[in-house]
């Protein structure tokens, strides 16, 4: 059993952000939460390091008939990460591949669209990346998001969720250059149940969280 069960994401960010006072007041850093459910957790991490916060949508493509297994991604920023190995043992053609990524692309542009009101991303080339979010199951999702950040350029990519499986946990430490999981129940089963309040994340919360960050930010350094 985990030490405790967090009360809700706002929770689960402030303890995370305790774990990761390493990165606190530097100029380097950026916190990128993906949405949803991460940009809530991902909103305390950044405040309670004096850190910047940005979302990094990162839609995933699954495999034809098996969507849990990811073939590759596309996330924010125009990128687009494939998993050769899938794609190769599935003998899966670039047209199949294509045609998910165009079903893909449509929900991640109405997401950067409702997210972002117009303003661009942070910029991430030479900067230590922090991608939170509330959980980690099969943490294909995280995966591909750490493939896609590493296409933009970062000095450091960072995995950092309040909550995970610990096999996951230790294969994203196989792709990201330091994974931080504060709790690793076993059985895990899935993240909500280490959540009293687990409940969905609305576009309308996502963007309220980014512009008070950016908001905060303007403030600190007027």
């Amino acid at each position: 059993m985990p030490e405790r069960i967090f009360r809700n994401r706002a929770e689960a960010g402030l303890a995370l952000a305790d774990r990761l006072r390493q990165y606190a007041d530097r100029d380097d850093v950026v916190v990128l939460g993906l949405p949803r459910g991460g940009v809530p957790v991902a909103f305390e991490v950044a405040r309670s390091l004096h850190a910047p916060l940005d979302v990094f949508v990162v839609r995933k493509l699954g495999v034809p008939g098996h969507s849990e297994l990811a073939m590759g991604a596309i996330a924010s920023g125009g990128v687009r990460a494939l998993n050769q190995d899938v794609i190769t043992w599935y003998r899966l053609s670039t047209e199949t591949v294509d045609d998910a990524a165009r079903v893909e692309q449509i929900e991640l542009e109405r997401r950067e669209h409702a997210y972002r009101n117009g303003r661009t991303p942070l910029p991430i080339d030479g900067r230590v990346v922090l991608l939170v979010d509330d959980g980690l199951a099969t943490g294909s999702t995280m995966r591909a998001a750490v493939l896609a950040v590493r296409r933009l350029g970062p000095s450091r990519v960072v995995v950092a969720v309040p909550v995970g499986a610990s096999e996951t946990c230790r294969d994203l430490a196989k792709v990201a250059d330091e994974v931080t999981c504060l709790e690793t129940p076993e059985p895990f089963e899935a993240v909500g149940l280490w959540y009293e309040d687990f409940s969905q994340t609305s576009d309308e919360e996502v963007r309220r969280l980014l512009t008070t960050a950016r908001l905060g930010v303007e403030k600190k350094t007027a």
